[in-house]
């Protein structure tokens, strides 16, 4: 294990890269918010800018400690290819991860969950040269029974099963809970319930498929979960304002 952790007492001998003011604030800012962690990554996933509560959720005293570092050099194995693999993933496709239920380190590095939020970052060209991202805390430290490990991996699986039919009650046996507390927990962490995180993961994939692909309509709503194109319709207007064609044209003319 102790090789897995960040060697405390080895000193940064790279020199911080240069932070704008705008970046310069919102790091600041987060630093009188210990419940998230804030972090900005450049393309390699070395750490570029850090708030002050991921410094000491990772036994450090100072920015300059973590700075520079990849998270293979900070976080233990397993987490280290969790978040190595996110990364590049946001750096490769530009593809956001919102809100992703996985374990991270509290003060002192003690584990619990958060919701993680990825963001590409471009530079004037366009270019994805980075990721900037948050890790939310969702419970107190050392409350440890308040989210099972099979619900992180039951939202695994709707994100990769959202074609199938599936029910709150089918994901909560996947998930091993009785459906009541199953949906006091997606209330707490998403604030949705079961049936709308289940329309919004079924969207998500829509709106990706719409931006990323030719695939007709017909075929996008299939493999998104939807009975027809007709019910993708009314389900995407109802949450944009557009429908499944005007989001696509208007996508392709912001890429223009």
């Amino acid at each position: 294990m102790k090789s897995d952790l960040l060697a405390q007492s080895r000193p940064v001998t790279e020199p911080r890269p240069p932070v704008s003011p705008e970046l310069a604030i919102i790091e600041q800012l987060f630093d009188h918010v210990p419940e998230t962690a804030f972090f900005l990554k450049d393309s390699r996933g070395r750490y570029l800018a850090v708030n002050q509560s991921l410094v000491e959720r990772c036994g450090l005293q100072e920015k300059r400690e973590l700075l520079g570092r990849h998270v293979r050099e900070v976080f233990p194995k397993e987490l280290a290819e969790l978040y190595a693999a996110q990364d590049q993933i946001v750096v490769r496709t530009g593809r956001p991860v919102i809100d992703h239920l996985e374990l991270h380190w509290y003060a002192r590095r003690r584990p619990g969950w958060c919701l993680t939020t990825k963001l590409p970052m471009r530079n004037h060209s366009g270019d994805i040269v980075g990721v900037v991202g948050i890790s939310r805390d969702l419970r107190a430290p050392g409350d440890t029974a308040t989210i099972p490990a099979s619900l992180a991996s039951t939202l695994e699986y709707l994100e990769t099963h959202c074609d199938e039919p599936l029910s709150p009650s089918s994901l909560a046996h996947h998930a091993g809970l009785p459906p009541f507390r199953f949906a006091r927990l997606i209330k707490r962490i998403f604030r949705l319930t079961p049936n709308q995180l289940i329309m919004q993961t079924r969207l998500a994939a829509a709106t990706r498929l719409l931006t990323e692909t030719d695939r007709s309509l017909s075929e996008i709503a299939y493999a998104c979960g939807f009975y027809d194109h007709s019910a993708m319709t009314r389900a995407f207007r109802s949450a944009t304002n557009l429908t499944p064609t005007q989001f696509r044209s208007l996508k392709r003319d912001q890429k223009r």
